[in-house]
């Protein structure tokens, strides 16, 4: 048990939006995504971020996440909205969440701008190609965290545990590699068989063992554990969530009303309408 420490829930939906930069476009089709969960974000036209952004201000918004599907470079092509990314910082009080592929030292001169940089993070080579279907190996994502921890910008990974067509394996050694580096969050997801992915038909993982990764990473990272908005829904969310809640994890994004008032019961809960990781 975790004693009276506080978790923070977060609803970001009311609040805190999700914008694609590219509409419903992607240059992958991973196996869990499909480019589905592009559907769901809002998509201001090309030319038109700062104007949606000024507008989110101006109505009470506190900030928005900066995402979208990957383009031929592997990358959230975020680097083309670099004047509008910083003018919304100098004209506004919103938090930017930066959702990114592949960045590199060219993209430097804008993510300064955002508060967090969110970024996708597989610990297994064979997983990569598996689901992302592309030539990166875990390399390459570590290259990204050593670019932006030398450069001071906040970075966030989150790890999708299940990602690997349900099979839970690699996740303990992405967190041990995580913990070797200072981050003050890890988001962990889950994955979900989703209608019209490769994955589709492929089982979710399992409560116990999905929670045994979050227990893992309780006791091995030493930033605040973060559950992330992509897990499964109904019974599942209900029995994984109270389970987290009991593991201490600091962070818990769209809980069910019921994990809601039973969390006040063992825990100092506070609600906050913003993405978990800012």
């Amino acid at each position: 048990m975790t004693g009276r420490k506080k978790l923070k829930i977060y609803i970001p939906g009311i609040k805190f939006p999700s914008i694609s930069v590219t509409g419903n476009a992607c240059a992958l089709n991973c196996a869990h995504c499909g480019r589905h969960y592009l559907e769901g974000m809002r998509k201001p036209e090309r030319g038109e971020l700062l104007s949606y952004c000024l507008d989110l201000a101006k109505n009470g918004y506190i900030g928005c996440l900066l995402s979208g599907g990957m383009d031929g470079r592997l990358k959230v092509p975020l680097d083309l909205y670099a004047e509008e990314i910083k003018e919304i910082k100098r004209r506004t009080n919103l938090k930017l969440n930066a959702h990114v592929g592949f960045i590199d030292e060219s993209d430097l001169g804008w993510v300064k701008y955002v508060d967090v940089v969110s970024l996708d993070f597989v610990g297994d080579d064979g997983v990569i190609k598996r689901v992302y279907k592309i030539d990166k190996t875990v390399k390459d994502y570590l290259k990204i965290l050593d670019l932006l921890t030398e450069k001071g910008i906040r970075i966030a990974p989150h790890i999708t545990i299940g990602l690997d067509f349900g099979r839970i394996h690699w996740e303990y050694k992405a967190i041990d590699m995580l913990a070797e580096y200072p981050i003050d969050v890890l988001v962990l997801d889950v994955f979900i068989p989703t209608k019209g992915t490769e994955m589709e038909n492929v089982p979710k993982p399992g409560v116990e063992e999905s929670l045994d990764v979050v227990k893992y990473a309780r006791n091995h990272f030493d930033g605040e554990v973060s559950i992330g908005c992509m897990r499964p829904l109904g019974r599942w969310r209900l029995d994984f969530d109270r389970g987290a809640v009991l593991a201490g994890v600091d962070r818990l994004t769209n809980p069910p009303r019921k994990i809601v008032e039973w969390a006040k019961t063992v825990r100092d809960v506070e609600v906050i309408y913003e993405c978990c990781v800012m």
